[in-house]
């Protein structure tokens, strides 16, 4: 008899997922054998952590910048401000959230690095899903593990 889709030992052999959403012309799912397929950086960091004191790990992935491209956000690509009303909202399956602009990540302000791992001191994280990577950050608060949701959000209008 084969196993069924909420048997826990098939469940846990899947690959986690990560969901693309928010203000995009192509929302998606992707597993981290899906970025694996973009171009990947590879980036040795060190980072505080408040509970285990400075960490030093090899990470590998795509950026950010690019997978959230390929999805199409919903901004004028032509007018270059409209780009710096957009937020990028990650969780992890933990509850740790984290938040950066769009202008952060985009080559023509901020250009950071930031990296969606799909590897961890050469270690696959196929099944715990992929993690933020900010190796401009010196604290690793906004390194997020185990994302199953980013949310892009511009729609924010004039303030008064």
């Amino acid at each position: 008899m084969g196993q069924s889709l909420t048997d826990p030992v098939a469940d846990a052999a899947a690959p986690a997922e990560l969901a693309l959403t928010g203000d995009l012309a192509r929302p998606v799912r992707l597993t981290v054998p899906d970025l694996l397929a973009w171009r990947q950086h590879r980036v040795r960091v060190g980072f505080e952590c408040a509970t285990s004191g400075v960490r030093h790990h090899w990470f590998e992935g795509p950026l950010l910048h690019d997978v959230l491209s390929a999805a199409g956000p919903a901004f004028d690509p032509v007018r270059r401000k409209d780009r710096l009303r957009f937020l990028i909202a990650v969780t992890g399956t933990d509850g740790h959230h984290a938040l950066l602009s769009w202008a952060e990540i985009d080559p023509d302000f901020g250009g950071a690095p930031v990296l969606l791992a799909a590897g961890m001191d050469d270690i696959p994280l196929a099944r715990s899903g992929p993690q933020l990577v900010l190796p401009q950050d010196r604290c690793g608060a906004r390194y997020v593990s185990g994302i199953n949701a980013i949310r892009v959000d511009g729609r924010y209008g004039r303030w008064t």
